[in-house]
């Protein structure tokens, strides 16, 4: 009866590992790069135009809730936050699983990783965000510099390296 058990279990982990290993991924590249992304962000904006956290985390709320997330306290704030972990884990799905399609992604995840973080940026900033209702922002070369650099290091390499 034993013997059932340990071919049960050991047929349980033969199945398991690719879906498994692909959760994972997804789960460590996501909250990886959502933290570092944040904290880049959180520090950015500090720097750059006062803002405390919370106010980082309503302005990603601005994309529901426009210039009135300002106005809605830590609970627009945590929608933020939310937005932006859950963007983070589809994010790391996609890699992830394209890595699954085009192995020569895990391969070459540092150069691929550092090019899909940018590709991020840019996407995010220039197509996805001017269709919500998120609060304008100056376009500023300190802006570019740090979010495509930031991008690519703290979300592109984190997930590539995770999907590897």
């Amino acid at each position: 009866m034993s013997d059932i058990s340990l071919t049960d279990d050991a047929t349980r982990r033969e199945a398991q590992p690719a879906d498994a290993g692909l959760l994972r991924a997804v789960l460590f590249g996501g909250v990886a790069a959502g933290t570092l992304d944040a904290v880049d962000g959180v520090v950015f904006n500090g720097l750059a135009n006062g803002l405390n956290p919370i106010q980082v985390l309503q302005y990603i709320a601005s994309g529901f809730y426009g210039a009135a997330s300002f106005n809605m306290g830590l609970g627009s704030a945590s929608v933020g936050a939310v937005a932006h972990y859950f963007i983070a884990l589809v994010l790391a799905l996609i890699y992830v699983v394209a890595t699954r399609i085009a192995p020569v992604m895990q391969r070459h995840w540092v150069a691929l990783g550092l090019v899909f973080g940018a590709a991020v940026f840019l996407t995010m900033n220039f197509v996805v965000l001017p269709l919500t209702n998120v609060v304008e922002a100056p376009v500023t070369l300190a802006f570019l510099v740090n979010g495509l650099i930031g991008h690519a290091l703290l979300v592109g390499l984190p997930i590539a390296r995770a999907a590897r």
